[in-house]
């Protein structure tokens, strides 16, 4: 595993001395492992390759190893290509330490132009001097500029039978499509904090180093997935500890409060003990606690709670401490999702107010404390019901409430008459005309109808109305052929002299508003109205209102309006 050190006077960093030498110790790729395992078995090799995955997941190391496995010839130099590299022939040698001349690595972030990947191209011509294939690795491809993707795209559709391309991105979106549909993708995973944490305990003996098992996992978590990120942080702790690694040295690197305090923080959120929270703050903050980190801290806290309430078994978790499962378990049964809710959309954007604050402690402050208020209050729901309860209203019905909408229209029906050989159908009323307009969808006229004229009359082959001056022109010959086609006969529309009146649409709005004004004198609703200051009826849906005191009306914050429900029709 340990990478080969040519100077042994100058320190070679664990990232690159630990470095994968095989694809045994490539951690958490099995996907990828299999893959080449059964191509190169079934002798199924692929001419190009495309390698995504975050930084320090082992990219240009896997791309590495491909080349290896490709070329190896083994120790007495008969072998094939093999998913187990000898790591003793010269091929394997020289790939290893990035010198053989017939696997070139070209850093695609300076070398960026079209010039560059033609003179790749022109030596892609000829044979392979010692290897077996010659292997072309393109780092950070997405960097190339457009005129380069273009040139390389006819060499990695067909290339020489001798040539194989690997390409190692961290922006896959960034690379064209046709680019990706000439190569297969693998796409590396981030390393769990498990896999991490054994990494560092392996790498760890092998140096003998003492280490704490929780400082390990500080580090796994802070990696974020990465091996390289870890390994190098894992450098640090050794120097900054002089060869005994502790967790309190490594908090202190990282700029990290203690786990228990700030479960302990975020309890005193919970109970909105604002004194507490302050002093916390700053007790933590002078031991060196970065605010940025405390708010992640926070927002994993909760993130972790919500969790274990939906699905209580992840309590068991061996990824969490005695302290996290007893702290879990007292908070699981105070705190409601919509709290946790809350809570966690104030965290998420704290983050921003942080990042522009002149003073992170000073915002860390007055978002915690804002927390803190805010998850003492009640919730609208729990609102509601003491609504309810002290206004006596618990068996309200709709038999005491005002009438509403008690004067029915009662619609006519559109009438269809059919005989042998025609079809027509009979309009009533103007309901009737809107209604067969809706159902024939011809909205111009629909709309005209309702918010361009003004009815007079309306029977069975007579229409007076008013017309407004912006109507168009052709409305008066559309309307009289539709109506024509409709019923099977001459219709007689009358223009009206004079104003226009009140429309179709205006009526609509004037019964909206006073069934809003009905609905707003109904007791339980005059309540909410009261506690809701400020709020307003925005609409009215059409509901069975015997049960109005069993349901919970629809708040939205975002506007300050609520919706109310009206007996059904």
């Amino acid at each position: 595993m340990a990478e080969e050190n040519t100077n042994e006077n100058q320190y070679v960093v664990l990232a690159r001395k630990y470095r994968p030498q095989n694809f045994e110790d490539l951690l958490g790729q099995d996907a990828l492992v299999q893959t080449l395992t059964n191509a190169i078995q079934n002798n199924r090799l692929h001419h190009a390759y495309i390698l995504t995955g975050i930084r320090g997941v082992g990219k240009t190391t896997t791309a590495r190893l491909i080349a290896r496995a490709l070329n190896c010839v083994g120790p007495d130099g008969k072998g094939g290509p093999t998913i187990h590299p000898c790591g003793v022939c010269d091929n394997c040698k020289a790939i290893a330490a990035g010198r053989h001349m017939d696997v070139m690595e070209l850093d695609a972030a300076s070398h960026t132009g079209v010039d560059d990947i033609r003179e790749l191209l022109d030596s892609a011509r000829y044979a392979p001097t010692n290897a077996r294939y010659k292997v072309y690795i393109i780092d950070e491809v997405h960097m190339l500029s457009k005129g380069a993707f273009n040139a390389l795209l006819k060499t990695l559709e067909e290339p020489p039978s001798h040539v194989k391309f690997i390409f190692a991105t961290t922006e896959i979106r960034k690379v064209p499509v046709t680019i990706l549909s000439r190569c297969q993708r693998f796409d590396l995973q981030r390393l769990s904090v498990e896999t991490l944490t054994k990494l560092f305990t392996k790498i760890l003996a092998q140096e003998n180093i003492p280490a704490e098992s929780e400082c390990l996992d500080i580090i796994a978590k802070a990696a974020d997935g990465s091996a390289r990120d870890g390994l190098s942080l894992l450098d640090q702790a050794i120097v900054l500890s002089n060869g005994n690694i502790n967790a309190e040295t490594v908090k202190k690197m990282l700029g990290l409060a203690d786990r228990s305090q700030t479960l302990a923080l975020f309890e005193k959120l919970v109970k909105g003990d604002m004194e507490a929270v302050l002093r916390d703050i700053s007790e933590q903050y002078t031991n060196g606690a970065t605010p940025i980190i405390i708010l992640q801290d926070l927002i994993n806290i909760t993130h972790d709670l919500a969790k274990i309430k939906i699905v209580p078994t992840l309590l068991n978790s061996t990824s969490l401490s005695e302290i996290e499962k007893t702290t879990f378990t007292d908070l699981s049964g105070k705190c409601s999702l919509a709290i946790l809710s809350k809570i966690w959309q104030m965290l998420i954007k704290g983050i921003s107010e942080i990042n522009m604050a002149p003073s992170a402690v000073e915002a860390l402050e007055m978002i915690l404390l804002r927390i803190a208020y805010s998850a003492s209050l009640p919730t609208p729901y729990e609102i509601l019901n003491e609504v309810k309860k002290n206004s006596n209203l618990s068996g309200y019905s709709a038999n005491s409430s005002p009438s509403v909408g008690s004067e029915k229209k009662n619609l006519t029906t559109t009438q269809i008459s059919q005989d042998d050989s025609t079809m027509t159908t009979v309009f009533n009323t103007v309901e009737d005309f809107l209604r067969y307009l809706e159902g024939a969808k011809k909205a111009l006229i629909e709309y005209s109808i309702k918010n361009d004229v003004c009815i007079r009359e309306f029977s069975n082959g007579h229409i007076a109305m008013n017309i407004a001056p912006t109507i168009h022109e052709d409305f008066i010959m559309n309307l009289h052929k539709l109506l024509s086609e409709a019923t099977g006969k001459q219709w007689e529309i009358e223009i009206v002299k004079g104003e226009l009146g009140e429309t179709i649409a205006e009526k609509e709005k004037s019964a909206v508003e006073a069934k809003k004004k009905n609905v707003a004198e109904y007791p339980l609703v005059k309540k909410i109205l009261e506690e809701f200051k400020g709020s307003r009826i925005e609409t009215v849906v059409r509901k069975n209102l015997d049960n109005l005191a069993e349901e919970e009306p629809e708040i939205s914050e975002e506007n300050n309006s609520s919706t109310y429900f009206e007996e059904e029709e």
